[in-house]
């Protein structure tokens, strides 16, 4: 897309309507951002270059005017289109490590058919003027229209609206395009490794904001390890590399770092992730066996179901008693056999005699 002579934009809304499509090819470690081409915030790290491009038609002789509107920041520049209708706006890193962390909107403003910006920025009052509006005096020199630096001035989310708002005015026939990032400071993380044993190999990852193209050390060594005296091994188990950090998602860019543990020893071991450009730093740690640790063993409960009776029948259990043989069983004999024995050995104890 590009920037195109176009209504004026509604700044009551937060998305932006995409007005600019082209990419320039730049070098690693910087974000390329294309106005208009996302309502989201790219995420940037303190101390990367950010790169502004896109297509203007009608080669303005005067260039694009670039409003930068941050965090008390203001700065405004003026770039040229080259021959192929494309331009570039840079922030460099060094500009960028200054930057205090926050949001910060971009706006390229184009002069279209009169070839003038008929929104300017006064540097010795500080204030956006409107060159199209007869100013009271009538000395055509145009209004101020809103305080943008020093005493008085909106803050930075109203001054953006403010000026998107006086470019999209219906006296005036410039128009605009917009992105906009946000700065954090640059972090490192090490995603959770688990514990190995000697021989495994495995992928250690983790994530950054630094920019695609960055370099990153990576050392993994013994938590025992120290300096020796000549008398002693002195034996080093462990790595370390240079890793370049890939694109990622959900404004994560990611890393990666191979290990083969055939030479580790048995250990606690620590991960150490440190910029080589960028004061960042990230450590983790994970513990390298001899074997696979043996899965701790859980006593299994031994479960007893009893019957509920009252106080005159004894409880039942279910489980078995082992070593007790069962009760033999009696049967009670009837009353006339008990009779007939009794009187049977009477009459023969009378007999006898």
């Amino acid at each position: 897309m590009s920037i195109l002579d176009t209504p004026g934009w509604s700044f009551t809304r937060l998305s932006f309507t995409v007005l600019v499509l082209a990419l320039i090819i730049l070098p690693a470690t910087a974000v390329t951002l294309t106005p208009g081409a996302s309502s989201g915030s790219p995420t940037i790290s303190s101390g990367d270059p950010v790169y502004v491009n896109g297509v203007a038609t009608g080669h303005p002789q005067n260039g694009l005017q670039v409003w930068l509107i941050g965090n008390n920041m203001v700065r405004i520049s003026t770039v040229q289109v080259k021959s192929d209708n494309t331009y570039s706006y840079e922030i460099t890193s060094a500009e960028t490590q200054n930057f205090a962390p926050g949001q910060y909107l971009v706006i390229v403003q184009h002069p279209m058919m009169n070839g003038q910006f008929d929104i300017t920025y006064s540097a010795t009052t500080g204030q956006v003027i409107n060159r199209q509006m007869q100013a009271s005096g009538g000395s055509g020199s145009g209004t101020a229209i809103f305080q943008l630096t020093r005493a008085g001035s909106l803050q930075s989310p109203d001054a953006a609206s403010a000026l998107m708002q006086a470019i999209s005015s219906q006296n005036v026939d410039d128009t605009f395009a917009t992105t906009s990032f946000i700065i954090n400071p640059p972090n490192a993380i090490v995603n959770p490794v688990g514990d190995h044993v000697v021989g495994d190999k495995f992928i250690i990852t983790g994530t950054t904001n630094l920019a695609v193209g960055n370099k990153l050390q990576i050392d993994v060594y013994s938590s025992s390890f120290s300096p020796t005296k000549k008398s002693q091994s002195g034996a080093y188990s462990g790595a370390s590399g240079v890793v370049e950090v890939t694109a990622g998602t959900n404004g994560k860019n990611q890393w990666s770092f191979a290990i083969d543990s055939s030479t580790f020893r048995p250990d606690e071991y620590i991960i150490t992730v440190e910029g080589i450009v960028q004061d960042v730093k990230g450590s983790a740690t994970f513990n390298i066996h001899t074997t696979t640790p043996a899965p701790a063993t859980t006593a299994v409960p031994v479960t007893r179901s009893v019957v509920e009776t009252d106080t005159a029948t004894p409880i039942a259990s279910t489980m078995p008693v082992q070593g007790v043989l069962p009760a033999t069983t009696h049967a009670d004999l009837p009353m006339w056999s008990i009779l007939t024995g009794l009187v049977a050995g009477i009459v023969l104890f009378f007999i006898r005699r």
